[in-house]
């Protein structure tokens, strides 16, 4: 990272037109979805957070949520319930791959840390291996919810055509699996030691011609605390090449999360693994029980 990426919280209508202007870069083709300058200004006036990242005067990327609230029963205060809703983060297509995205939430996570606040949650598409690889591995978020076509038929071009099923996240930023990933850089377990203790792959995948990773003719059954569900490690180059075989693993991964989902399975951690040429992504799906430090 370049000495000269700087960190700041962002207040200005000025530097909320640079958010503006930034978002068509990253999902260009689609001006409806673009938040505009005056909505991010109000959020960050009304209890909000932004975040930028700047190299010198240009804005290369930014994160902005504003603050929400977990259902609450009777006997609960709403103020017992608040939480920061991460509505978006992006990084300039040049400056990506520089671990500018985990600097961004840990600003992020100080900033909520500051309002008292315990629990950010925020959607991403579960087939991006990239944003897995952040927000389980690095980040330490936990998800046990998935939403078919969260926001609809979506018009940039990085969504344009597949349902916008997303990943419903919790990150619980005081939790020690957190404070292990984020503070005390805690050694984590590989893809090896976690089949060596029993996880099971349910979707035992093929690599074919041009890299491309084809998805299982049936799933593994089975009774294991530990289940592991493989993804594409480039979702949206193999959507480019091969648009039905994108669908396909739609289908199939939205079917596996949601049946694990039902039976009391969830996200607990990422795997990115380089075998030779070839780049396997694996999410770990953990018995709830088996679970310990999620809050």
């Amino acid at each position: 990272m370049d000495a000269k990426t700087t960190i700041h919280t962002l207040t200005s209508i000025e530097d909320m037109e640079k958010v503006e202007e930034l978002q068509r870069i990253i999902w260009p083709g689609s001006d409806v979805d673009v938040v505009p300058a005056h909505i991010i200004k109000t959020i960050a006036l009304n209890g909000g957070v932004v975040i930028g990242a700047l190299e010198g005067e240009e804005l290369i990327g930014f994160v902005y949520g504003f603050l929400g609230a977990t259902e609450f029963g009777e006997g609960h205060k709403a103020s017992e319930s608040l939480k920061h809703c991460s509505h978006q983060l992006g990084v300039h297509p040049d400056y990506r791959n520089r671990g500018l995205g985990y600097r961004l939430k840990l600003a992020q996570r100080e900033a909520v840390i500051e309002q008292g606040i315990h629990l950010a949650t925020w959607t991403y598409d579960p087939l991006l291996s990239l944003n897995g690889y952040l927000n389980v591995r690095r980040l330490g978020v936990v998800c046990n919810r998935y939403i078919r076509d969260a926001y609809g038929s979506m018009r940039d071009g990085l969504n344009i055509g597949l349902p916008s099923d997303r990943f419903d996240i919790d990150w619980y930023i005081n939790s020690p699996r957190v404070l292990d990933r984020v503070e005390k850089g805690t050694q984590l377990l590989g893809l090896s030691e976690y089949l060596q203790g029993g996880a099971v792959l349910l979707n035992p995948s093929s690599m074919r011609e041009h890299g491309l990773i084809y998805p299982p003719d049936h799933i593994t059954a089975t009774q294991s605390s530990l289940v592991l569900v493989e993804i594409p490690s480039d979702f949206l180059y193999l959507k480019e090449v091969d648009f039905e075989l994108a669908r396909a693993w739609r289908v199939l991964t939205r079917e596996l999360f949601e049946a694990a989902f039902g039976t009391d399975y969830l996200i607990s951690d990422f795997l990115f693994v380089r075998d030779g040429g070839e780049s396997r992504s694996y999410y770990l799906l953990a018995h709830r029980d088996a679970i310990e430090g999620l809050r």
